[in-house]
């Protein structure tokens, strides 16, 4: 495998990831005010607090000794490009580019395609209309092994294009149908409801998935623990791993928090009032890992 480039695992330390700064996402308050609406954000952005905020964010990676790459301003992409989660996937053959099922994030897709162009990550291929498939909706089970929500933001030519485009990097791809939950304007990934922490334990919100997925990760040895209802809109369930156990989550959750540390997770925290709760954008979501390597 390129050492500079390959993830196919959630939680194998993070050596690389692309992420972009409010600054460049959010440019100015006045876009934000303008934006947020048309996005269906559950409140405006404060620009300063964001940037503060992402800041704190940016320190704890930093911490990680993880390299950072940041996505330059663009004036096609809107507020939800501070979300590099979602454009792409990378996989151990390279970049495979996603066609969004938002139509205000179709263009950040040729963005990141620039990036890692620039950067010399080579670009595997693109989900083509009418396929649909966002980051998001994929979660690697193991290096082998990949599941991707089916719903109002992956479609199942999506999941077949991607299938077709991993090949032999995968020998297994999962479809994990999606409620409606509350409809197509809402952001519902597979991983709204699901965080591999480690190789054997995953933070899930078991009442929006599907019992046979469910099931599946219990035959699979695989020890889940349960988001209580009362943190699942306060995101929770949206945790990022940047090594196994090692993780970052949204402050405000103490019940998961409290969950996740009985079971001798590392857990950091950070306010994520402004660039995540508002947008439905969780630390996940705030990050592209394109290198994860075991130590």
């Amino acid at each position: 495998m390129n050492k500079n480039f390959g993830c196919q695992s959630m939680v194998d330390p993070i050596k690389r990831i692309l992420i972009k700064h409010p600054k460049d996402a959010y440019q100015n308050q006045s876009k934000v005010d303008q934006e947020s609406p048309q996005l269906n954000y559950f409140g405006v952005p404060d620009f300063e607090k964001a940037i503060s905020d992402y800041d704190k964010f940016v320190e704890f990676l930093e911490s990680c000794v993880i390299e950072i790459h940041f996505l330059p301003a663009k004036d096609t992409t809107s507020l939800d490009s501070v979300y590099t989660h979602d454009p792409c996937v990378v996989s151990n053959g390279g970049v495979i580019l996603c066609t969004m099922g938002k139509d205000a994030r179709v263009p950040e897709s040729k963005a990141v395609e620039a990036y890692f162009d620039s950067i010399g990550v080579p670009i595997l291929g693109r989900i083509e209309l009418p396929g649909a498939l966002e980051g998001g909706d994929v979660v690697w089970i193991d290096e082998r092994t990949v599941a991707v929500g089916e719903g109002y933001r992956t479609n199942a030519e999506g999941i077949r294009q991607f299938k077709a485009l991993l090949g032999q990097h995968v020998d297994k791809v999962i479809t994990v149908p999606l409620p409606h939950w509350t409809g197509p304007a809402d952001c519902l990934h597979l991983m709204s409801n699901i965080s591999p922490i480690d190789h054997d334990v995953y933070l899930v919100y078991s009442r929006l998935l599907p019992v046979s997925f469910r099931q599946y990760l219990l035959d699979r040895q695989i020890k889940l623990i349960e988001v209580p209802d009362e943190e699942y809109e306060s995101m929770g369930c949206n945790v990022l791993a940047v090594a196994p156990r090692k993780v970052i989550m949204i402050a405000s959750n103490p019940i998961t928090q409290q969950r996740l540390e009985t079971e001798g997770v590392d857990v950091h925290t950070y306010d994520g009032s402004e660039i995540s709760i508002k947008g439905a954008g969780g630390p996940t979501c705030l990050t592209r890992p394109f290198l994860r390597l075991v130590e």
